[in-house]
């Protein structure tokens, strides 16, 4: 009775440790990629900063300073990136090759640029922006997702490893 205890107390331990982690590298994956994003709109490669992410709520409050926008907006994109880490590790968190995380960055920018394009209004058109925004914009969403979706992945297989580990010792033990 009490071995059974032990292992549903292990597997629920495991569980909030793996979604802490995920929580984590989600909110840094924003972090990260989102400065990365502003430093790019500060030397104009992209027409679009970390702000893109308060664009359907600009109408509501109004910002006086750029870069109290920027700031905002990256802050908003942490919040945003650590729900994107949770469903990354939901769908394809077993997935091990970094090929699937560069293509669910290139999934997300799709995403915001062709389907969320109408409900973003400062966001013009795929076909309007310049070559540098694109290639710039795709190449974010592609490091963003390959840091976070092989972070999860990484993470996921390095417990599993960790706890088959502990579960040979303690069935030598027994």
């Amino acid at each position: 009775m009490s071995d059974s205890q032990d292992l549903e107390q292990n597997k629920q331990e495991y569980q909030y440790t793996s979604n802490g982690r995920v929580a984590l590298i989600g909110l840094f994956g924003g972090l990260i990629w989102g400065f990365i994003g502003y430093i790019a709109y500060l030397l104009n490669f992209t027409k679009y900063g970390p702000a893109l992410t308060l664009d359907p709520f600009t109408s509501l409050v109004q910002f006086k300073n750029d870069v109290v926008k920027q700031f905002m907006g990256l802050f908003a994109l942490m919040i945003l990136s650590i729900f994107i880490a949770f469903g990354y590790k939901w769908i394809l968190g077993r997935v091990k090759t970094m090929w699937i995380s560069i293509a669910f960055g290139i999934a997300l920018w799709v995403l915001v640029f062709y389907v969320l394009q109408p409900w973003l209004p400062g966001l013009e058109p795929v076909t309007k922006l310049d070559k540098n925004t694109i290639t710039t914009t795709l190449c974010l969403y592609a490091l963003y997702g390959l840091f976070v979706g092989y972070s999860i992945s990484f993470d996921l297989s390095a417990n599993d490893n960790d706890r088959d580990e502990k579960e040979k010792a303690d069935s030598r033990q027994s």
